[in-house]
């Protein structure tokens, strides 16, 4: 009985070893997240990987920021002019190359009504990532400055998008290490219609007599945040093993 013991014993020795090792196999295959590739995607990265075809709504059911299924913007174009001095507007590039701006890139979305183009850019920043949180604090109060040049698309509805008018801006620090970004964001209608205050028969008070310019205002800072999303999930993609 002793020895049928000690057999069994050594079986479950044998199972529980193995078990550890395929388990230590198992881990030494996975891929873990390298925070530090945040700071080589605007270098490493396809541009359509930066920019892809589709951004839109993302939680628990939607799914992620590109997937077409759920698109609020759809990408039209990409910009080749990669320089801080293409890409940016008087008073924001002043600021961005104060700071140590290296790159701003470029890319024009449309919205699902075809009415409203946005173009969005990525603005690397040299030096300590508190650069991006002097960028975004300098732009408050600037935003009827634009932010962003507009990349006008050629044979699309952003083909006039230089001479449309700009009606909304923002500009965020895209939040996390290893990041040294900033999102700017311009948009504009379609039909070159700008924005103004709604006639004192539309409003009741002040508040919605501004309701028409900051609606552009908010869909600029949205499209901004979804962005900044999207740039967290390519930091994760970068893995090691």
């Amino acid at each position: 009985m002793m020895g049928s013991l000690l057999g069994l014993f050594g079986v479950l020795a044998l199972l529980g070893g193995g078990a550890l090792a395929a388990h230590a196999y198992s881990n030494s295959q996975q891929t873990i997240a390298n925070p530090e590739y945040g700071e080589a995607i605007w270098s490493d990265e396809a541009a359509d990987r930066i920019f892809p075809d589709t951004l839109g709504g993302r939680d628990g059911r939607l799914g992620d920021l590109t997937n077409p299924k759920y698109a609020y913007w759809r990408r039209l174009g990409i910009s080749p002019e990669t320089s801080c001095s293409k890409g940016l507007t008087a008073k924001t590039l002043a600021s961005a190359q104060k700071l140590g701006c290296k790159s701003v890139l470029r890319a024009t979305y449309i919205d699902p009504t075809g009415d409203t183009v946005a173009t969005v850019a990525l603005v690397v920043l040299a030096g300590d990532e508190s650069k991006k949180q002097e960028l975004a604090q300098a732009y408050d109060g600037m935003e009827n400055e634009g932010a962003v040049a507009p990349y006008a698309v050629p044979s699309t509805p952003a083909a006039g998008w230089k001479k449309l008018g700009r009606n909304g801006s923002a500009l965020i620090s895209v939040y996390g290490d290893h990041l040294p970004y900033a999102v700017a964001v311009t948009t504009g209608a379609v039909n070159g219609r700008l924005a103004g205050n709604l006639p004192r028969e539309w409003a009741e008070d002040d508040v919605e007599v501004m309701t028409d310019r900051e609606s552009w205002y908010a869909e600029a800072e949205v499209l901004a945040r979804m962005f900044e999303l999207h740039m967290n999930d390519l930091q994760l993609g970068g893995t090691e093993s």
